[in-house]
């Protein structure tokens, strides 16, 4: 009984109406899944209204509970883009190794400011987040998760109303996802 009642909740969760109202889609390989967490019993089981992710936030400062938040999710890296193939810099004086760093952190927090011109509580990228740009987010009390799965980042998508976005500063307000409840690891 506990196993059906909460299949039937699971299938209530994901099912979404089409475009003609009198159907209702349910995908529930793309949207549901199952975790099993080691030690508990049957009884235990529930349904989660709501996405899980197996990762952690990436810097030890940085909020890991937020009422409400404000999501953005992106598919770029928060980290400078380093040459496609082999690339050559010839540095000849220290200068030009200066130099190169200035550069680097200059495009990080260029980044970073479009982020936080959106005003997200929380950033949850497919790729990596640098030191500096953590070290920025953080200053403006965002939250980052990087690394997560393109599946997970879709789950996420449909479950805070956001829009993964390729780039921070071509993006807007509406594709900042507000309809999740609580954010917790």
């Amino acid at each position: 009984d506990l196993m059906s009642n909460l299949a039937l909740d699971a299938v209530k969760i994901v099912a979404v109406d089409t475009d003609d109202s009198k159907r209702k889609e349910v995908d529930i390989k793309r949207y549901a899944r199952i975790e099993k967490i080691p030690g508990g019993e049957l009884v235990d089981s529930r349904v989660l209204r709501g996405v899980m992710i197996n990762k952690d936030v990436t810097h030890a400062g940085m909020r890991r509970k937020i009422d409400n938040p404000r999501v953005l999710l992106l598919d770029c890296p928060l980290e400078y883009k380093k040459g496609e193939s082999q690339t050559h810099i010839e540095m000849l004086k220290p200068d030009d190794w200066r130099r190169y760093l200035e550069i680097e952190e200059e495009y990080i927090q260029k980044l970073c400011k479009s982020i936080i011109a959106l005003k997200p509580d929380l950033v949850i990228t497919e790729k990596g987040v640098s030191d500096l740009a953590q070290h920025f987010l953080q200053s403006a009390n965002i939250t980052a998760i990087r690394r997560v799965r393109k599946s997970d980042n879709n789950r996420l998508a449909r479950a805070t109303g956001a829009t993964i976005g390729h780039e921070p500063k071509n993006m807007s307000e509406s594709d900042i996802g507000t309809q999740c409840g609580l954010f917790e690891v």
